[in-house]
């Protein structure tokens, strides 16, 4: 990763892009691939597609997405505090104690969730975090001095956490899932660029809206673009740090080289391609099996319109949904290169049908 990578990386993950509310980050992430493509597409809800090669007949996709997990404020109390409700699978156990940047009319606003000191709780009954009880404090006496600083129902609200690096090997932060997906298939179209390679079909380079409610902005984006295969990348879980069940989860582990799903969605066709392609290029891999979805915008892409050839290549992820994710940057590093070299070989044309 040199000091461009980098410095986009920082950026990208360090900017507030809430589903629903994705503008921004998606502004940054235009602006950094820009100078690696040849045209951009932005859809009415704001999924943002880089085009490569646009004239071209055969029609590949891979794919991020750009939302992060959130909060609304859901309700004022008389006297200033806050109830949320999700915007996605936000986790309410990792709240008490976290600071909050709040999307107000006026600008910013801080907050804490806060919560009884361990001094007052009954050891015997003590009340755990839930929906019914975390509260936002910004500091204000009244509901009238809450809404004079700009915040309302509906405003939504983000945890106040950076990206930082972990003993050299590791990234850690809020929304590694999945704009670290962002910047991976970011920085495929810029190798393809530097490395002046001319592709034999149109690529699609498209960062996803709403995932986090439904996968909403894939299976949007999906009807427009009628792709003939489409190559996604999202996070999975990391089932080796304490607490996981192999048994139900599978073994997976950060540092052991991107995960490739088997399931229904994932057309086998393509994911013999992208395994042949792994070992081909000595690139670590993991297998992962799913049950009816992947969950991810596989299945928008999948089940889209008469059916479109998919697969998914994972980032193996720990903490996922809370402020600490953590990622391997050599799997990062082997994700970019797996899709990189998965795109070199495709052909225009390419059939993946099972019966011909």
């Amino acid at each position: 990763m040199d000091k461009k990578s980098r410095q986009f990386l920082f950026d990208y993950l360090n900017n507030a892009s809430p589903t629903g509310f994705e503008a921004p980050g998606q502004q940054i992430w235009l602006d950094y691939i820009k100078p690696y493509i040849d045209d951009q597409i932005i859809d009415v809800y704001g999924t943002a597609v880089g085009v490569i090669n646009p004239k071209a007949e055969y029609k590949v996709v891979i794919e991020a997405h750009a939302d992060e997990i959130s909060w609304f404020v859901n309700y004022i109390t008389d006297d200033g505090y806050i109830y949320v409700r999700r915007n996605g699978g936000s986790d309410h156990q990792i709240a008490p104690s976290k600071r909050v940047n709040i999307q107000g009319e006026k600008g910013i606003v801080k907050g804490v969730f806060g919560w009884p000191a361990i001094h007052v709780r009954d050891n015997n009954k003590e009340e755990a975090p839930s929906l019914k009880n975390i509260f936002i404090d910004i500091g204000a006496e009244s509901r009238q001095e809450v809404e004079d600083m700009g915040v309302h129902v509906g405003c939504v609200i983000t945890f106040d956490d950076e990206l930082i690096e972990l003993n050299k090997n590791w990234l850690v932060g809020r929304a590694l899932d999945n704009r670290i997906g962002g910047f991976m298939i970011a920085e495929v179209a810029r190798r393809l660029k530097e490395k002046k390679k001319k592709l034999p079909f149109c690529l699609y380079i498209v960062n996803a809206v709403q995932e986090e409610i439904g996968l909403r902005g894939a299976e949007m984006i999906s009807r427009r673009l009628k792709p003939d295969v489409a190559i996604c990348t999202d996070v999975t879980h990391d089932t080796c740090s304490p607490m996981y069940n192999k048994k139900e989860s599978g073994y997976q582990k950060c540092g052991k080289g991107p995960v490739l799903c088997y399931g229904p969605a994932v057309q086998q066709n393509v994911l013999k391609m992208v395994l042949n392609v792994a070992q081909k290029e000595k690139i670590p891999f993991q297998r992962q099996a799913v049950s009816r979805s992947t969950g991810t915008d596989t299945d928008s892409f999948a089940y889209s319109a008469e059916g479109v050839a998919s697969a998914l290549i994972s980032l193996p992820l720990k903490y996922m949904h809370t402020t600490v994710e953590m990622a391997h940057k050599d799997d990062i590093e082997n994700v970019i290169k797996l899709l990189y070299a998965v795109i070199l070989q495709l052909k225009p044309g390419q059939d993946f049908r099972y019966i011909r």
